[in-house]
């Protein structure tokens, strides 16, 4: 398959996700980002770490943009996802391992919500 294929493909893909869909797939993308700044904390590769960091705080940062304020838990969302990045910011200062265990479990926890939620609602 061409590059041009496989990106024709994957944007087919992600333009008929539902909302929940791609909730997830943004969940799992920052889950798979933090591991990556794992494996780039481990081997001293501070690059990488540096731009894995970063995609998760764009995403952690999409997400909080995009909630709809008329919902209580909205608020609820909003200082989580604020948790997130304060945490993020900490990350990136101190190169701490222990936070990206933490973030990597909550909001894989965060995840696994919304998916049942999703799971229950159709």
């Amino acid at each position: 398959m061409n590059i041009n294929g496989y990106q024709q493909y994957k944007q087919q893909s992600i333009s008929t996700m539902t909302k929940s869909e791609m909730l997830i797939l943004l969940y799992d993308e920052s889950i798979k980002r933090l591991a990556l700044a794992q494996i780039a904390l481990e081997k001293e590769n501070y690059e990488q770490f540096e731009d894995s960091v970063t995609r998760t705080e764009k995403i952690i940062r999409y997400l909080s943009s995009i909630l709809d304020r008329k919902y209580a838990i909205s608020s609820d969302l909003y200082r989580l996802y604020d948790y997130f990045l304060f945490q993020l910011g900490r990350l990136r200062a101190g190169r701490n391992k222990e936070i990206i265990g933490e973030l990597k479990q909550k909001i894989s926890e965060l995840r696994d919500t919304f998916k049942e939620a999703d799971r229950l609602s159709s």
